[in-house]
């Protein structure tokens, strides 16, 4: 090493701006990518971007992650559409960057990226119908069960002294 690298070291750090410290659990901010307002403007739920990670927040709070914000949208999508039917004014909006990845993937689906988000939406209204489904099949399945503890006797046990199952 010459003589005067610490020199030329000591002239370029002082040339250099000071850096503020990086804090140990500071988080990078959330750009909002995609707004559900109602409306009083006030947002319902939101999609942002946090470093490398989508973020979905409803009612202020996060709900959950990934790395496609695509189903998370139709997600968005489908709520607003609830709403809607409710007789609710909710407002949904995205960014530009969304829409570029709501493009691209419907593109390589061969369809329009109106109906590929429409694809989307239906797979949730109907695991939503599937679910209201199975709610009423098993609101009877628990009414047969009551009827059936009713009619069997209360000593259930078999010859030798063991229960039956």
């Amino acid at each position: 090493m010459s003589q005067s690298s610490k020199a030329k070291r000591d002239k370029r750090k002082k040339q250099q701006g000071k850096r503020p410290f990086l804090r140990l659990n500071a988080q990078q901010q959330v750009q909002n990518h995609a707004v559900l307002t109602n409306e009083d403007g006030q947002a319902v739920a939101a999609i942002g971007l946090q470093g490398r990670e989508w973020l979905l927040a409803i009612g202020g709070q996060t709900m959950g992650n990934a790395d496609n914000p695509v189903p998370m949208l139709a997600m968005l999508k489908h709520l607003s559409n609830v709403q809607e039917k409710e007789g609710r004014k909710v407002n949904l909006e995205y960014s530009e960057l969304m829409q570029k990845l709501l493009d691209t993937l419907a593109a390589e689906a061969g369809q329009t990226a109106d109906e590929y988000l429409d694809k989307l939406v239906s797979e949730f209204e109907t695991v939503e119908a599937e679910e209201g489904a199975e709610g009423e099949a098993a609101e009877g399945d628990v009414a047969e069960a009551a009827a059936d503890a009713e009619a069997a006797p209360a000593d259930a046990a078999d010859t030798d002294g063991k229960p039956q199952a």
